[in-house]
């Protein structure tokens, strides 16, 4: 598969103006692009249309690895490599498929562990693949390993003390056997602007979002030479946070990591691509209108379902791009974009 990052490392320059790749010693790993069902859409493949869905069928007789339309959960490893020349990686949420993104990405880009894990939210799609950490960890049948700090918020954390008990828990009962599980060392963030925290020697500033109208998700802001706006599940930016990651509020970003679900229409709690709100009584921001409104100096979407094809769909962001002056295409699982945070 062709890891290039297109208009974001062209000429063999990272994304930051002037800098060689060889200098960028951290970078960006997409170990997911996708939604919360991935892609293919396993309807598409047990109840298949007339005609068959173009990008799911050949999802059948294509390797994923050489599928840019093969989209696992959303999520984003952070490669970082600061002054003193050690690696840490920093992992953004650990879905359902966390697993098959181990397999897949760890293994092709020599990750050899998680370092610290900051969680978005407590949905299944970001959540569900905690178990799995064990699996990046050392082995010890005892447990007698340093555990893993995760970063969340308290609403997170409640739901997921329900979740996964056996994760939280500190001290066996009475009588109750030692089983192997990920070590996890929980900790509380608090999730607006003003309190940034710090993960394995990288800054983050949390950027609530609303992710329907009942529901506050967090995205995430990094980097100091080079500034990262990740924001993976939004259907609105509050005042605040577009202020903090927009070119005429605290300033412009490098790059903007964005959510959009769908190609065509509309949808209640994610950002969708149309220009052109929907001819409804709710009026939807768009990805490229927020875009549009935020302007980074270069953007990626994610979390797409199977509406997009990632060749043909790039192709209009292209002209899009042109036009607008804003560099933006559809991210692509494993893709690695070198970058100095």
């Amino acid at each position: 598969m062709n890891m290039d990052t297109g208009a974001l490392a062209e000429n063999g320059y990272c994304p930051d103006a002037g800098s060689s790749i060889s200098d960028c010693r951290s970078s960006l790993i997409f170990l997911g692009t996708g939604c919360s069902s991935a892609v293919p859409n396993a309807r598409c493949l047990i109840q298949p249309s007339n005609p068959p869905c173009q990008v799911c069928s050949p999802s059948l007789s294509i390797p994923p690895e050489k599928n840019p339309n093969y989209r696992c959960n959303t999520s984003l490893l952070i490669d970082y490599c600061e002054g003193d020349d050690e690696h840490r990686y920093i992992l953004i949420d650990v879905g359902k498929t966390f697993r098959e993104q181990v397999f897949r990405w760890f293994t092709f880009h020599k990750i050899p562990r998680v370092d610290s894990i900051i969680l978005t939210h407590e949905h299944a799609d970001a959540t569900l693949g905690l178990d799995d950490i064990r699996t990046v960890q050392p082995y010890s049948p005892t447990n007698d390993i340093t555990p893993t700090p995760v970063y969340l918020t308290q609403h997170s954390m409640d739901s997921l003390a329900e979740k996964f008990s056996y994760l939280v828990q500190k001290k066996l009962k009475a009588g109750q056997e030692v089983r192997r599980v990920a070590q996890l060392d929980w900790k509380i963030i608090e999730g607006h602007c003003e309190k940034p925290f710090v993960a394995s020697g990288l800054q983050f500033t949390p950027l609530p979002v609303m992710h329907g109208e009942d529901y506050i998700c967090l995205g995430f802001l990094f980097g100091r030479r080079f500034r990262v706006a990740y924001v993976s599940d939004v259907s609105r930016f509050l005042p605040s946070t577009e202020y903090v990651i927009s070119k005429s509020g605290a300033g412009q970003v490098d790059l903007l990591i964005l959510d959009t679900l769908y190609k065509t229409g509309s949808h209640n709690v994610h950002l969708c691509l149309p220009q052109v709100p929907p001819q409804t009584e709710v009026v939807f921001l768009q990805s490229l209108e927020a875009v549009k409104r935020i302007c980074p100096k270069s953007a990626l979407f994610i979390g797409m379902t199977h509406e997009f094809d990632h060749h043909r769909d790039n192709e209009f962001l292209r002209e899009w791009s042109e036009r607008e002056g804003i560099p933006i295409q559809l991210a692509h699982d494993g893709l690695k974009v070198p970058v100095d945070l």
